[in-house]
């Protein structure tokens, strides 16, 4: 029996997730100036940003007990997230354990968007009904929504929902189709390859001295979204190339206008408006 989608715990798992990691990542400077090296500007920098400067230290110079707890649960609730997401109805009928990292990090983007909108909303309240607007809403909005942009990349390829042209694929037989989702395949990951081989340095060099935005905020804007796009791009090519293998021994499927509509969907939507 498949098991229901939607369950409370497939929640908590992506937002404590992003609770942590955003402690984690928002900290990253102690566990920079510990594992990597001293530097004294970081070592101020860390001081202006630390949210919990009085808290006491257990590695190193800087790493305070919630700082190290954030990181294991990073790490806890990535797994245990990975474990227990589920199928939603209108998602990709036909997808492996592999694919769970994908839908995982679906679900963390879906509460990111949330996150996203909640930072707006707050923005206009305070700005427009309060005449107190904040110096963090357009950098953190800023911020978040270039996740969710990388991310919902990386769950539209598992999902096979990305742009696709069928007017000549469906055209031909099954083995020229095939032909070509190799060829496709093969141009995902040369992209990724010489992305990562050429962006590599620089953001590595940015992480490495935790570049920031330069405004009143300044979040870590550039040290965290050029890893990002590697390590996603990354993600994306493994995810393009497990979506070749899965779908091999498909068999050749006429596109229309029809597939747009998700009859499921309609049907829940009839029920809730009380309509036969």
């Amino acid at each position: 029996m498949e098991q229901k989608s939607g369950t409370l715990i497939e929640w908590l798992m992506p937002l404590a997730f992003i609770f942590c990691a955003g402690w984690v990542t928002w900290h990253m400077p102690a566990f920079i100036l510990d594992w990597g090296g001293e530097s004294q500007q970081l070592s101020e920098q860390f001081k202006r940003l630390d949210v919990a400067p009085n808290l006491p230290v257990v590695m190193g110079q800087y790493i305070d007990i919630v700082d190290l707890l954030a990181l294991i649960g990073v790490l806890v609730f990535a797994v245990f997230g990975v474990l227990t997401v589920r199928r939603a109805p209108m998602e990709f009928e036909r997808w492996s354990n592999l694919d769970k990292l994908s839908v995982f990090i679906g679900r963390v983007t879906m509460l990111l968007v949330v996150l996203l909108t909640s930072v707006m909303l707050y923005e206009v309240f305070v700005r427009y009904l309060l005449n107190a607007g904040t110096l963090w809403a357009n950098e953190l909005s800023l911020w978040l929504a270039s996740f969710v942009f990388l991310c919902a990349g990386l769950y539209a390829m598992q999902q096979r929902s990305h742009i696709r042209i069928f007017l000549i694929y469906d055209l031909m037989p099954r083995f020229f189709q095939r032909v070509c989702d190799c060829i496709s395949t093969l141009l995902i990951v040369s992209f990724a390859f010489f992305l990562v081989y050429g962006g590599y340095g620089e953001a590595f060099a940015k992480f490495g001295r935790w570049e920031t935005f330069g405004t009143a905020f300044d979040p870590p804007i550039p040290a965290t979204i050029k890893p990002m796009v590697l390590f996603i791009v990354s993600l994306v090519a493994a995810q393009a190339v497990l979506n070749l293998i899965t779908d091999w021994n498909d068999e050749p499927v006429v596109h229309t206008a029809a597939d747009d509509i998700d009859a499921d969907e309609i049907e829940r939507l009839k029920k809730t408006v009380g309509a036969d």
